[in-house]
């Protein structure tokens, strides 16, 4: 059988579909069905569970991803060796980051480091539940510390030091009233956010050892990723009250179209990790890019 069939069964796989697949190797999702139709057929069994919807592995499908995984894994560290003797590092970075992180923490630093390594190609997945980041075909994630994977190397990426931050137009205030309590947003309009599961966290405040905890309503809900864009374009609209991270609202609270509220309780909490496996021989794009981050932290960049 053709090790791309192989190749091209564990990318789908991966990416739970022919169409993500082929935007992410490159290859068409026609050529990548026809591949994984002859791979089942060489082997004489179903290797994928195919709806109109989703794609996802047979128990037979899955026994092969574990076992192809480190396969292609050691596969892909050989041809690595190679990079020893380049002037300067290629290869891809794939990492798995939370929206949040993608939005704020990422930009400066990926742009210093592709300047610095124009070779080296990065691909983000943009993904806020808690991930197996090997199981997903990505060589690192990042989270924050109670996120993190087990049995996974970590090291500080960005600020140390972050704010969930509340704010409101001055036209919503201005008709509603400025709270002066965090238990006074509970007779306010607050849009909120979901986990992907569909809970919405609480919101909490914390002020000189003093926490408060509210459930607060609203006429807006939204789940991670791009849907932040939502929460803050219905606080930019007079909706009513956002509570998120500082740095998605500090653009609009620069500008005077957000107005803070409640600043003395804003709660800090600590910044992200980049997070990889513990094996010696990193592949040269993570290793490059660990090392980067090292460096930026010893230099007290975030």
């Amino acid at each position: 059988m053709e090790f791309n069939d192989l190749a091209a069964f564990l990318a789908v796989a991966r990416a739970g579909g022919f169409r993500d697949a082929a935007r992410a190797s490159g290859v068409s999702a026609s050529g990548l069905s026809v591949a994984v139709r002859r791979l089942e057929a060489a082997l004489g069994v179903r290797l994928l569970n195919r709806t109109t919807r989703s794609v996802a592995p047979t128990e037979a499908g899955q026994r092969l991803i574990e076992r192809l995984t480190p396969v292609l894994s050691e596969m892909e560290a050989a041809l690595d060796v190679l990079n020893m003797f380049r002037d300067t590092p290629t290869g891809t970075l794939r990492l798995n980051v939370p929206a949040g992180v993608a939005r704020v923490v990422l930009p400066p630093i990926l742009a210093d480091f592709l300047k610095a390594y124009p070779d080296i190609v990065v691909d983000v997945t943009v993904e806020d539940s808690f991930v197996d980041v090997l199981s997903a075909g990505c060589d690192a994630g990042i989270r924050y510390d109670e996120r993190l994977e087990q049995d996974m190397v970590a090291i500080p990426i960005g600020p140390r030091l972050q704010r969930f931050a509340t704010a409101a137009s001055p036209a919503y205030l201005d008709a509603r009233g400025r709270p002066t309590h965090p238990r006074d947003l509970l007779s306010h309009a607050c849009l909120r956010g979901q986990f992907a599961s569909g809970a919405m966290p609480v919101w909490e405040f914390e002020r000189e050892g003093d926490i408060v905890r509210i459930e607060p309503s609203g006429p807006l809900r939204a789940r991670p990723g791009a849907a932040l864009d939502l929460l803050i374009n219905g606080a930019l609209a007079g909706l009513g009250v956002a509570h998120m991270y500082e740095g998605l609202l500090r653009p609009h609270l620069d500008s005077g179209a957000l107005e803070p509220l409640l600043e003395s309780w804003w709660q800090p909490f600590s910044g992200p990790f980049l997070y990889y496996p513990g094996r010696q021989n990193l592949p040269t794009p993570l290793r490059t890019f660990v090392d980067f981050i090292k460096a930026r932290n010893a230099s007290g960049q975030p």
